[in-house]
């Protein structure tokens, strides 16, 4: 499971290129969030979390404050999140999370890099089925509280799986339990380093060699897009070692 997330969490950082596009996108979620719940993060869940996030990618405070007055904003941009599904080469399943607004725009620049790239964007329904919606957490340790007996306390909230290193631990769930366990971390006095809501293949596929670097230039080639924010795939991702090779 950390391993899985690390080499995502890599895998962006490598695609995005620099911290002014990830900055980027992670404003775009406050401005959804702000506009959803209001611009104050003790009444806002989702702002909350988006916070933490920010804070684990090192963007400046100054940068997500400003993100939040903007999102108030008469002639802030109205996003809408939308997801696109679709098969790359080999019959690699691909779901697309968008933060748009223009999704004309959006379909169509999608469209043209699977056409482009030996794919086909479908429609919706097409292959969201063969994933799990599950939600993750990042917590640090807190004294006196064993690994067990969180384990015991979040099952109760939802929370299916746990991990945990040396610097933190990783509560999973699915997607429903998102803010049962986001609100029993924050009553007892959890510090949520980081969360993310992902799309988890229920089966994977393993490609090698000419096949995977088929899919990886599709999916680069999407995650390049302005409007996207996470793209997901049923492609058995390799180790973090074997990826930083």
């Amino acid at each position: 499971m950390g391993r899985a997330f690390e080499y995502r969490k890599a895998r962006k950082l490598k695609r995005w290129g620099n911290m002014s596009r990830t900055f980027t996108r992670i404003g775009k979620e406050i401005t959804i969030a702000v506009k959803a719940g209001g611009p104050d993060p003790s009444g806002n869940s989702r702002l909350r979390a988006l916070i933490a996030n920010a804070k684990a990618e090192n963007m400046p405070k100054a940068t997500w404050m400003n993100a939040i007055k903007k999102a108030t904003e008469s002639d802030a941009k109205d996003y809408k999140e939308v997801i696109y599904e679709g098969f790359a080469p080999n019959g690699i399943a691909v779901i697309v999370e968008c933060a748009t607004d223009n999704t004309t725009r959006t379909v169509a620049n999608l469209r043209n890099y699977f056409n482009k790239n030996g794919g086909t964007l479908g429609n919706s329904g097409t292959t969201i089925f063969m994933f799990s919606h599950k939600c993750y957490f990042h917590v640090k340790p807190k004294d006196g509280v064993t690994l067990d007996d969180l384990e015991l306390e979040l099952i109760d909230c939802g929370a299916e799986d746990f991990d945990q290193d040396d610097e933190e631990i990783i509560i999973s769930g699915p997607f429903e339990a998102n803010g049962d366990i986001q609100k029993y971390l924050e009553d007892n006095g959890f510090e949520i380093a980081s969360s993310e809501l992902v799309y988890e293949p229920t089966e994977y596929k393993d490609l090698e060699g000419e096949a995977r670097e088929q899919v990886d230039k599709l999916v680069e080639a999407v995650e390049e897009d302005e409007d996207v924010q996470n793209v997901f795939t049923n492609m058995r991702e390799p180790d973090v070692e074997s990826a930083d090779e």
